[in-house]
């Protein structure tokens, strides 16, 4: 088994590589499984410029890889490659560098794996990625499910801790069949994955990625997560996945320092070391980084079928100075703190990925102003579809928090959104960050004794789903779990068989029910004329009310912020009309009171809150009230 000169790569490959440009490069680097004159085996390619030499150490060599040394291309690309015939799929294999630039000899997962070995073992393993596909009806029709005026609902989940069975983490197959069930009941139209990119260090979720090809081996082998995403598919969901192309982990068999220079981090480390969670920011100054990172995002949209990526942490990308202080950062040719490369690097990803995959969604963790973070890059925009709405988040867990009593005197919190929310696509977050680390559990987040904690958490909801923008809970609020999560236990499941509990997951799934059935909730979601103000500064009475449409339906959201009903609430409506109540936040069902509006109401033909006529509502305590407009003759 003698390494033979091959190569995969083309001209063309290597200038778009060097360009910046190149977003296939899964297809040639790596450990590729490939014919070479007449015979089957894998060839290597790696790209590793400082190298004086590169060796294959590899479970068919005994881990002795003086006999296996690659080839430098002549091209001074940097880029190393050897054909070993006789091998394949299912080799366990790693990089030995020996550096040019001092002795020490570096052994290296491959960065292009695709799969790697269970942690906390590092080698990477040749694999074949084939997999017979049977969710055609879901690709060919997911434009339309995931344009712009439809209802979006992401159930955000930590597959390793969602459940578990005798103490172990379900499967990727496992978890097929019961989250696609749980889904189902549950009227979620999409999950969103915490990262799945391999990652040592499982207290980071994810965040601290080794790999960007290889999903983590933790719940099974590539061909299983592909099953996952196709049964999630054939049922009507769609998958998105939390990307990572921000910072990488420090681990020695890794990236870090990879041929003995800083090849994927930045080398200065006021640009290349996360001060706050202890890693190393990629180069986006560096072309073939570029070429890296884009070819990973291209990979998992085409690979497995990912209907979306959320791009973690883009805050922390697009500023010099994000968490650090004087003398730690320096102002850019320009004199701001934009860090112009990685805004070029965002700009070119989604511009790329929507070229190639224009159905699929690009979502940014965004967590400033930065301007036109969902424009168009030809506007100046960072190109993406949606961003966290993360200023919403912020201002209504201020607010749950406070004794009714003072509400009314910090209405902005709940009002100030309104003000911007046309200004981005955004997503309404209610994610893992808010449930760790002390910040405890979204119940225990709501102000009062058992009886409000619960009303003012269904309330949340009810006002978070009728507020336009697409919708993100974290699983285990959807039935409100009491303990923060905690990734080494799954969720608290036994808490199911208490009514309030048990209540809250009911008025989940028929919120997300209703947001799918109403079309006022999302078909102009994104359109100012989707939206209406009806009342929000009365001094005395803290309850909101506004309107949303749709091309030809009216609902009436009223949300009431205090303990107290109104048994005949006068709101405007702008005609004569009937109203009919959808929904309604304090039925029993959900653990309420069953204050509800049981009979169709119809108009009065007197002035209020600047409309022609009114109707009379019965208000429920901490509660939301959604009425739907039916025409005269109904």
């Amino acid at each position: 088994m003698n390494v033979q000169y091959n190569s995969l790569l083309t001209e063309e490959d290597i200038s778009l590589f060097q360009a910046g440009m190149h977003t296939s490069l899964y297809e040639k680097m790596g450990a590729q499984i490939c014919d070479h004159e007449g015979q089957s085996g894998l060839q290597f390619t790696v790209y590793a410029p400082m190298a004086k030499r590169v060796e294959v150490m590899a479970d068919f060599n005994a881990w002795d890889s003086q006999h296996h040394q690659l080839y430098r291309r002549a091209d001074y690309s940097g880029i190393w490659e050897g054909f070993i015939a006789g091998v394949g799929s299912g080799a366990l294999y790693k990089y030995r560098i020996y550096s040019s630039r001092d002795d020490k000899i570096r052994e290296k997962a491959d960065p292009f794996a695709f799969h790697t070995e269970m942690m906390p073992k590092s080698a990477s393993v040749a694999w074949n990625l084939d997999f017979d596909w049977s969710d055609d009806a879901w690709m060919a029709t997911r434009g339309k499910r995931q344009a712009i005026d439809q209802a979006i609902s992401i159930y955000e989940l930590h597959i390793g801790s969602w459940k578990k069975e005798k103490g172990e983490s379900l499967s990727y197959k496992v978890l097929a069949g019961q989250l696609v069930d749980y889904l189902l009941d549950m009227n979620f139209t999409h999950v969103e994955f915490l990262p799945l990119t391999e990652y040592p260090y499982y207290p980071s979720w994810g965040y601290l990625p080794t790999s960007f090809y290889a999903p983590t081996s933790r719940f099974g082998c590539p061909q299983e997560l592909m099953y996952l995403i196709q049964q999630l598919h054939r049922a009507g969901i769609g998958v998105f996945l939390d990307w990572v192309p921000g910072h990488f982990s420090q681990d020695e068999f890794a990236l870090v320092d990879f041929d003995g220079s800083p090849l994927f981090e930045h080398p200065d480390p006021r640009k290349g070391k996360h001060p706050d969670w202890g890693s190393l920011v990629f180069n986006y100054e560096r072309n073939e980084i570029r070429s890296f990172l884009l070819s990973s995002a291209h990979f998992w949209l085409r690979y497995y079928h990912l209907d979306g990526l959320r791009v973690d942490a883009v805050t922390s990308m697009l500023y010099l100075d994000y968490s650090r202080g004087p003398g730690d950062w320096e102002p850019n040719d320009l004199g701001g703190n934009e860090y112009l490369a990685a805004v070029e690097f965002l700009q070119k990803l989604n511009t790329s990925v929507y070229g190639e995959f224009p159905d699929v969604h690009m979502i940014a963790e965004e967590s400033t102003n930065y301007p036109g973070v969902t424009a168009a890059v030809h506007d100046n925009g960072l190109g993406f579809g949606f961003k966290w709405m993360m200023g919403w988040m912020n201002d209504v867990l201020r607010h749950f928090p406070r004794d009714p009593i003072f509400r009314k005197h910090h209405r902005n919190e709940l009002t100030f959104s309104f003000t911007y929310m046309y200004n981005e696509n955004y997503i309404m977050p209610l994610s893992h960050d808010e449930v760790v680390h002390g910040k405890s559990s979204m119940i225990y987040k709501m102000y009062g004794d058992e009886w409000q904690k619960f009303a003012n958490l269904r309330l949340l909801y009810g006002y978070m789903y009728t507020h336009p923008g697409l919708k993100l809970l974290f699983m285990g609020a959807e039935f409100a779990q009491t303990y923060e999560w905690n990734f080494d236990h799954e969720l608290r499941w036994d808490l199911l068989q208490y009514d309030a509990h048990l209540g809250v997951q009911n008025l989940v799934r028929d919120l997300n029910s209703l947001y799918r059935r109403e079309k006022a909730l999302h078909q102009l979601n994104f359109d100012p004329d989707g939206w209406q103000w009806v009342d929000f500064d009365d001094p005395e009475i803290d309850i909101l009310c506004f309107l949303r449409h749709s091309e030809t339906e009216v609902l009436l959201v009223i949300c009431n912020f205090a303990p107290l009903n109104f048994e005949s609430y006068e709101v405007g409506v702008e005609q004569e009309s009937k109203w009919e109540e959808v929904f309604n936040s304090d039925k029993r069902d959900y653990w309420g009171t069953g204050f509800l509006n049981e009979s169709v109401i119809s108009s009065e033909e007197e002035a209020c809150h600047g409309f022609e006529h009114k109707i009379k509502v019965k208000v429920p305590p901490l509660g939301v009230s959604i009425l739907k407009r039916r025409e005269l003759e109904e």
